[in-house]
């Protein structure tokens, strides 16, 4: 009796340590479980709930956004490491005789570029934004 109370003690402990079944969830967002970048553990992940009820257009539009968004970051590094390195471009920024080398590097410089020029860049990146990058 002993024997048989002592099989049944580590039987029992040892189903505790068996992984438990689990089975396949279902949501929403299942439709886009198998696109590129779903990884386990976490799978298809959309913390801000951003593709509650949304079709493939609007998944495809907000996956070509985020790489452009993506894109323009890594522009932006390799800006501003190109000038933290002491390279700028040759000449004046504007016709009043301020030099590119004359700009500082990161933040700063950003305040020391004439409102013309900030404008003529903020207009660009809104045509790119507009008529430009599409995928």
């Amino acid at each position: 009796m002993f024997k048989l109370a002592t099989i049944a003690a580590l039987v029992g402990s040892a189903a505790a340590f068996a992984p438990a079944p689990i089975g396949k969830a279902t949501t929403a967002l299942n439709a886009f479980e198998e696109e590129l970048g779903v990884q386990p553990p976490l799978g298809f992940w959309d913390p801000l709930g951003l593709l509650t009820d949304a079709d493939q257009e609007k998944f495809d539009r907000l996956r070509a956004v985020e790489i452009k968004h993506g894109r323009i970051c890594q522009l932006g590094v390799i800006g501003y490491l190109t000038t933290y390195a002491g390279i700028r471009l040759p000449g004046a920024i504007n016709t009043d005789g301020l030099q590119f080398s004359d700009i500082a590097s990161g933040w700063e410089g950003s305040t020391q570029v004439p409102v013309a020029g900030a404008l003529q860049i903020l207009a660009f990146a809104g045509f790119l934004e507009l008529v430009g990058w599409k995928q």
